[in-house]
């Protein structure tokens, strides 16, 4: 691994979830790691909810879109990050973990109460995998 890591996060439209994490973790490390969001069927526009919960707490979706998964990108990182049970990717030799996130939904909570959940749950996996890779937190 180089000295500044680069992670990409995976979702299945990365409108969501992956943006989430993605930008919780440049929010937490900044310039200590590089960060990337794809989705295996990207949508066609970041989930709004999604960008609320972040705003709330100062983290900034701005000039994000919902990308394709690029293969040579998959190569060049340290770390891929598949979120969700759904998602399905052979990033060769490129080491992966799986997060499963809690889905509020499945309990009867809905709307910006689930996205605050969502984000809670990823915001502590962002922090978890900046410990494991030895990043100092630059906010």
């Amino acid at each position: 691994m180089t000295d500044v890591p680069t992670v990409l996060f995976v979702c299945v439209k990365n409108g969501g979830k992956s943006q989430m994490a993605a930008t919780l973790m440049r929010q937490r490390y900044a310039d200590a790691v590089r960060v990337f969001s794809a989705g295996t069927r990207p949508g066609s526009a970041l989930n709004a909810e999604s960008v609320a919960a972040l705003a709330e707490v100062g983290a900034s979706t701005e000039g994000e879109h919902p990308k394709p998964v690029d293969a040579q990108l998959v190569d060049q990182a340290d770390l891929v990050v598949l979120l969700g049970e759904e998602v399905e990717l052979d990033p060769s030799s490129t080491p992966v973990q799986r997060w499963v996130t809690d889905e509020p939904s499945r309990r009867g909570i809905e709307g910006m109460e689930r996205m605050r959940l969502v984000r809670d749950d990823i915001a502590a996996r962002v922090a978890s995998l900046g410990e494991q890779l030895g990043l100092r937190s630059g906010a």
